[in-house]
């Protein structure tokens, strides 16, 4: 039906699927913006085609550019990756309108599950168990208030549209339901084009384990068993594992089941995951699905054996799944680490920046995925991920240390990264003994502990504080050296790579702008990225820890807070204006410093 495949993505996950396409001898076909004429997906694929500025509402959301260069190159077929427009039922349809094969599920079932709500509904009337809630969208803070007043605190207010974390605003007391009702709304019309909200009990201390799933056209569907992803920050994962330390054979059953039965009442077809909460009494409750390949995908390929791509790939072409449910074999354990381009000791700030040294692990049982290279500039206008390690050993503990092992190898110069983080909470007692480490992962311990590691480690060296690397003269390395039959180690300056010259000159622009504020009484933002909004003006009094404004970096919002009380001066940013890393927001007059 079709020998073309044009890849709707970036980064890692639009190599991982154009492996895949070479394997099977189809021609791949990449876009990219003007962001990404560097960026190494382009290499991987047969042809590659610009579809518009960095903004991804201008290129990479972009459903008619997208549809039109397929056609211009000849694709037959579309595979969406995950993020952007994978999960977007409108860009299904028009790619199925244009006479192009979909690789994913039916505009149907991505709108129905896209619709939390009423696929809380559908899920409850299929008899799937769904998280004690709203099935409808709380509408106002009054009807919020209610529910906890009936149902009691704390409440997890949820964008009706959302997923991947965004739209989610804990609620501890009455106090805090105004702001977290507003910033829930705020979140799900910035990311998903839809302010309704629906409200679930919150669940303390659960772990978040998802069933991946695989149905054709040919009524088959099976599970792949679970993978555990509760290690989280922000609601969004960051170490993912399978088989989960917490389920037995007898509960994997159970929860595949559920997950089977939740794709047939969703009319599935491709790969899809039913994410669920397991309490420690063993209730596991549906919480949302995602239409699409997950990011964790890797973690249930390297213990099935099976391509999850190349399973999408058959289905699409109308044939049976190459496997029985009884043919289905967990073999080992695999966990998957994200290395994301952030500061996990300054609250997992992110922190966008050019690569200057890029080196990966491997030996056995080692697989990274990853869609940078020296010289490359991690973005700041996307999502912070560089690449995934991921590995595979003969259990949990064998899996851990070659982890440790991979993450010693690792080496990432330029933006600091999450590799110190990942080294401190695998060593930790909690993740050693399977526990949900809550608590432990925003933790002062932790944040210290993956500042050490990253320093210290083989692999990342002096990573972290500020890209310590960059020197004025040039980067500073180790070379052994051996006199006399004894070895000894050196240090010395190599002369700095042509982009670490415009990385340093970056930074101290940056620094420049704050440092012409008046000193402490500039308030700056601490990262790159785009105000979602601003609650002050000119004239106004603020007290120490006043919310200044929101900025959006890589898909997450980060609070700027006034560090001090005093009168606000010198606003200098509006809402959706793009902010530079150390660009001055305002600055406080008067006050007790």
């Amino acid at each position: 039906m079709f020998d073309k495949v044009l890849v709707a993505n970036r980064g890692e996950i639009a190599i991982r699927v154009f492996r895949t396409l070479r394997e099977l001898g189809l021609g791949a076909v990449a876009v990219y913006s003007e962001a990404d004429r560097g960026a190494l997906h382009l290499s991987f694929a047969d042809e590659a085609f610009l579809i518009g500025p960095p903004p991804a509402a201008e290129s990479y959301l972009r459903v008619d550019r997208i549809v039109e260069t397929a056609l211009r190159a000849g694709a037959g077929a579309v595979h969406p990756g995950y993020g952007f427009l994978a999960e977007n039922a409108a860009f299904a349809r028009a790619v199925e309108d244009a006479g192009l094969v979909w690789i994913g599920p039916p505009p149907a079932a991505i709108e129905l599950m896209g619709e939390k709500t009423r696929a809380r509904r559908a899920m409850q009337d299929a008899g799937v168990p769904i998280i004690p809630g709203t099935t409808d969208p709380v509408g106002s803070v009054e009807e919020l208030l209610e529910l906890g007043a009936s149902i009691g605190y704390p409440l997890l207010i949820k964008a009706a549209a959302g997923g991947g974390g965004k739209g989610m605003e804990i609620v501890e007391s009455p106090d805090g339901a105004e702001k977290a009702f507003e910033t829930a709304r705020r979140q799900g019309q910035s990311y998903f084009a839809n302010p309704d909200v629906y409200v679930e009990k919150l669940i303390l201390d659960p772990r978040h384990v998802e069933v991946q799933v695989i149905a054709d056209a040919h009524g088959n569907v099976v599970h792949l068993g679970e993978r555990d992803c509760t290690i989280q920050r922000r609601h969004q994962k960051l170490v993912e594992e399978t088989p989960s330390p917490a389920v037995d054979d007898a509960l994997r059953a159970r929860i595949g089941a559920i997950g089977v039965d939740a794709a047939r009442a969703a009319g599935y077809r491709s790969a899809g995951t039913i994410e669920g909460l397991l309490t420690a009494d063993g209730d596991y409750f549906f919480m949302e699905m995602n239409t699409r390949i997950q990011v964790e995908h890797t973690v249930t390929e390297l213990v099935t054996g099976i391509d999850l791509v190349r399973e999408q790939v058959r289905v699409a072409l109308g044939e049976p799944l190459s496997m029985t449910q009884d043919e289905i074999e967990l073999r080992g354990h695999a966990i998957e680490c994200r290395i994301n381009a952030e500061d996990a000791s300054r609250g997992f700030v992110p922190t966008p920046g050019l690569v200057i040294a890029y080196r990966e692990p491997a030996g056995p049982g080692v697989r990274v995925d990853s869609g940078v290279a020296a010289g490359n500039e991690v973005s700041g206008v996307y999502d912070p991920l560089i690449a995934k390690l991921i590995v595979h050993g003969a259990d949990r503990e064998h899996a851990r240390r070659r982890m440790l092992r991979a993450l010693d190898e690792f080496v990432v110069e330029g933006p600091t990264t999450l590799i110190g983080f990942h080294k401190a909470l695998l060593s930790h007692e909690c993740f050693v003994r399977g526990e949900t480490c809550a608590g432990i992962v925003e933790s002062a311990e932790l944040a210290s502990n993956s500042l050490l590691l990253a320093r210290n480690g083989t692999g990342e060296a002096a990573n972290a504080a500020g890209n310590s690397l960059l020197l004025g003269l040039g980067v500073e390395r180790v070379r052994a050296v051996e006199v006399d039959g004894r070895r000894f180690e050196v240090r010395l300056v190599e002369p700095e790579p042509p982009w670490a010259a415009l990385a340093r000159a970056r930074r101290e622009r940056a620094v420049a702008r704050g440092a012409g504020a008046s000193g402490r009484d500039a308030v700056v933002s601490p990262m790159q990225g785009t105000v979602l909004a601003v609650s002050v003006a000119d004239g106004d009094e603020v007290e120490a820890g006043h919310v200044i404004c929101v900025v959006e970096a890589m898909k997450m919002e980060n609070e700027v807070h006034a560090p001090r009380a005093g009168v606000v001066a010198e606003l200098s940013v509006a809402v959706g204006e793009t902010v530079a890393n150390g660009q001055v927001i305002c600055v406080l007059g008067g006050g007790e410093e």
